[in-house]
């Protein structure tokens, strides 16, 4: 088996077993954009070019540069935690040879290559912020190569353009500096046609910043206490032969209360209690939670910040927990009787005033009261 059947198959098997683990603890979809720059290297075979354009010219020595710089630019769609869809720009630089011939003479040759790629990506979630990275895809390169030559090639001064459209596949790691940027490590193997028509690899090494967007944590609600049953009540047996007295069935102990907070930023749009798609996502992952659940009461409760008046904050905090409400119960099949909505406007932050003060910038206050905005839902009841 050669090296490029080799590198493809290490490629698909990586690719197929990142996405074969399950999406455990899975967090919303996002878009993603980056950058990366890297080393490319290229396999061409100077001998066979040197034979193709000069014919009955033997190569008695060659000399080549394969490596130069390589930059990418790229977006992609996370559809979740083991599976994205990635585009992008890339540029693999040029390589260059020179060849010495017999009859006596030289060939020299430069190409560049550039092109849009098409990638299925997975990823194996390794820790909190670690993870494996395979790729599988395709690319259309652009070529442009340039010939000259001295002696037996003297006739060979041309230049060529080219387009074809190939396999890449890739391996790398990724590892999340902060929530809103990842660093990447990779590997990826791009086959390009040359102008002899062989098919060539170009492989790079690449670190890449990724900057993802619209994306947010998946909701966890909190651990139930685990059951402990009480101790065995020891009964003194009574002076009659007469049967001891059957202790009580100990009580069920009362669950504590479940509460989830969720923010209203990704629930609704601006001073909308509409919810959104991402909000949908949410209250779905917690109704399935719930799904086998004994509980006796679920209450939502609607928070806002302390901007605007306390007449528009009262009706939008109103307005949102009853939007919570009704698509609980309708897409969540919860009995109505058993959820109430409140509205709390600004009356329960959870920001304190001298770490938002007004005397910052509006779009920086609104941003630092972001936690005071959001949907509080807590489950009452005993599993």
């Amino acid at each position: 088996m050669n090296h490029a059947s080799s590198f493809r198959l290490i490629g698909l098997a990586g690719l197929g077993a990142l996405l074969a683990v399950p999406a455990l603890g899975q967090s919303s979809s996002h878009f993603y954009g980056g950058v990366g720059a890297g080393i490319a290297r290229s396999a061409n075979e100077t001998a066979r070019t040197t034979g193709v354009l000069l014919p009955g010219v033997d190569t008695l020595s060659s000399s080549s540069d394969r490596n130069d710089n390589a930059f990418k630019v790229f977006g992609g769609y996370q559809i979740n935690r083991n599976l994205a869809l990635e585009t992008g720009y890339y540029s693999l630089g040029k390589s260059r040879f020179t060849t010495q011939t017999s009859p006596a003479g030289s060939l020299s040759g430069a190409t560049k290559v550039r092109g849009l790629n098409f990638d299925v990506v997975g990823t194996l979630p390794l820790t909190e912020r670690f993870a494996g990275l395979a790729r599988v895809g395709v690319h259309h390169a652009w070529s442009e190569e340039r010939y000259s030559g001295t002696g037996a090639g003297a006739g060979v001064a041309f230049s060529s353009k080219h387009n074809n459209t190939n396999y890449k596949v890739g391996l790398g790691a990724q590892y999340q500096l902060t929530p809103a940027m990842w660093v990447r490590g990779e590997m990826e193997r791009y086959r390009v046609k040359d102008i002899t028509g062989r098919r060539n690899n170009i492989d790079v090494a690449s670190v890449s910043l990724v900057f993802p967007f619209g994306r947010t944590a998946a909701p966890r609600m909190a651990a139930a206490p685990a059951y402990v049953a009480p101790a065995p009540v020891a009964v003194a047996a009574a002076p009659a032969p007469e049967p001891a007295p059957v202790p009580a069935a100990p009580a069920v102990a009362p669950r504590e209360p479940e509460r989830l907070s969720l923010s209203a930023d990704a629930l609704f749009g601006s001073n909308q209690s509409v919810v959104q798609q991402q909000g949908q996502n949410d209250l779905d992952r917690f109704s399935q939670q719930l799904g086998g659940a004994t509980y006796e009461s679920i209450s939502v409760e609607g928070h806002t910040d302390r901007t605007g008046s306390d007449a528009f904050n009262q009706r939008l905090s109103d307005a949102r927990a009853a939007s919570v409400k009704d698509y609980l119960v309708i897409h969540g099949r919860i009995d109505p009787a058993r959820i109430s909505a409140t509205g709390l406007s600004e009356r329960q932050p959870v920001t304190a005033v001298a770490d938002c003060p007004d005397s910052l910038s509006r779009a920086r206050l609104i941003d630092c009261l972001q936690p005071d905005r959001r949907v509080e839902i807590e489950v009452t009841g005993t599993r």
